[in-house]
């Protein structure tokens, strides 16, 4: 219980356990999820970026997407500067969609972390964005 990475990890996966519960509503898997959530926060990107913005391999990438667009919750589109390459694009289905899951990904980590004051989370936060920002 002393080591940082332990007590970092098994928060994480508690977190994890509650997002995707509340995913599973929805039928979604969390990496779908970071799709979303990352075209929601960067706009459209080229299947490469957002494979190094997951921090996750480009050949899994296209399997997301690919969920992703047969629901309408995307497109690929082509990119405006070269048409070589593809965007992936969130429709507008897709950021309603990500707008309520937003909320109710707010709601279930804010369940987990109940039992820490508004102040302790915020300082949380910020500790863990510090920790990752240096990395």
């Amino acid at each position: 219980m002393g080591l940082p990475s332990y007590l970092a990890g098994s928060v994480a996966r508690i977190g994890h356990e509650h997002l995707v519960a509340v995913l599973g509503e929805h039928d979604l898997r969390l990496p779908q999820y970071a799709v979303l959530a990352a075209l929601s926060d960067f706009g459209p990107l080229a299947p490469h970026e957002l494979a190094t913005r997951l921090r996750t391999d480009r050949s899994h990438i296209s399997a997301y997407v690919e969920a992703l667009v047969q629901r309408g919750w995307v497109s690929r589109d082509p990119d405006p500067t070269d048409r070589r390459r593809q965007s992936v694009v969130l429709t507008e289905a897709g950021a309603g969609l990500f707008g309520d899951l937003r909320l109710a990904a707010a709601a279930s980590q804010a369940t987990f972390l109940g039992m820490l004051t508004p102040a302790e989370r915020d300082t949380l936060l910020a500790l863990l964005r510090k920790v990752i920002a240096c990395e």
